[in-house]
């Protein structure tokens, strides 16, 4: 493996560009400069990649290996960029949060040549993003979900597993729709509950003074809706079918737990939170 492509240089695309060098995974890691972004340059000063990539096309077809690391709503103009170019040897990745509507996208886009696309996510970062933010280690011992297709290349896909496991990750396989449906119920919906949250305060009054006196919890609990508006947007509208139901069942939650206090129902809320503690409790434990 000589040759790796990233479109995406930020936390993620940028922690895979240090792991790859620390670990001289490959001979060349080549970041492709998003326009308007940041600028590389500096990135390959620190030698998180080696160059910026200045001739496209030709670097797509060297590519041994192609990471897109964009946000989700980029992945389909990418794909249609790289297709015309890509080498038979290339195997093509992304990290996106969403995987049935990229999955769909690499279908259409890179059609007879889609065995060559290998669905990934690494359940991995922060609420930080940018190049800046990538890290050392940041995938050491993180899940990594591989969304294979029946047409996916076997060879390909066993390359793919080595990278991510070299990385440091953990390997789980599932369907992409499986996918959207659980990171909805314990990603996503977690990233617009801490989203709604900030924005109750900000939308008060005196909200300088709540954000003075918000204790460690609410820095905790809030924490993620410091993530890249660009890429919750995304994932948003991308998972849109999964999260619209999982937010009417949190609608239900709030009601319920609504109701609970009106009718001063003690004991039933006190058993709500039990049950809720409960749960918590046992999973921190095994986790």
């Amino acid at each position: 493996m000589n040759n790796l492509l990233i479109f995406g240089v930020g936390l993620i695309g940028g922690s895979i560009a240090i792991e790859c060098q620390k670990k001289q995974m490959f001979n060349h890691v080549v970041g492709v400069q998003r326009e308007g972004g940041t600028s590389l340059s500096p990135f390959v000063s620190n030698g998180m990649i080696d160059r910026v990539s200045d001739n496209l096309g030709q670097d797509i077809k060297q590519a041994d290996f192609i990471v897109i690391a964009t946000p989700v709503a980029q992945i389909r103009n990418i794909l249609t960029t790289i297709s015309p170019s890509l080498s038979p040897k290339t195997i093509v990745i992304d990290v996106g949060s969403t995987k049935s509507n990229v999955i769909s996208f690499a279908k259409e886009e890179l059609k007879e040549k889609f065995p060559q696309f290998v669905g990934s996510h690494p359940i991995a970062g922060s609420e930080q993003h940018g190049p800046g933010a990538a890290k050392i280690n940041l995938f050491k011992n993180k899940d990594i979900i591989l969304t294979p297709e029946d047409e996916t290349d076997s060879k390909k896909l066993e390359l793919t597993s080595k990278f991510w496991k070299d990385l440091g990750g953990v390997i789980k396989t599932m369907a992409p729709l499986e996918h959207d449906q659980i990171f909805s119920t314990v990603s996503h919906i977690p990233h617009l509950i801490a989203y709604n949250m900030v924005n109750l305060i900000a939308g008060k009054s005196n909200r300088d003074t709540l954000l003075e006196f918000a204790a460690s919890g609410f820095k905790d609990f809030s924490r993620i809706a410091g993530s890249s508006p660009e890429v919750w947007k995304d994932i948003s509208l991308a998972n849109k079918t999964a999260i619209l139901n999982d937010l009417d069942l949190f609608v239900k939650e709030i009601n319920k737990t609504a109701s609970l206090i009106k009718n001063e129902d003690y004991i039933a809320l006190e058993k709500y939170f039990e049950v809720a503690s409960k749960i918590r409790k046992n999973w921190s434990e095994k986790n």
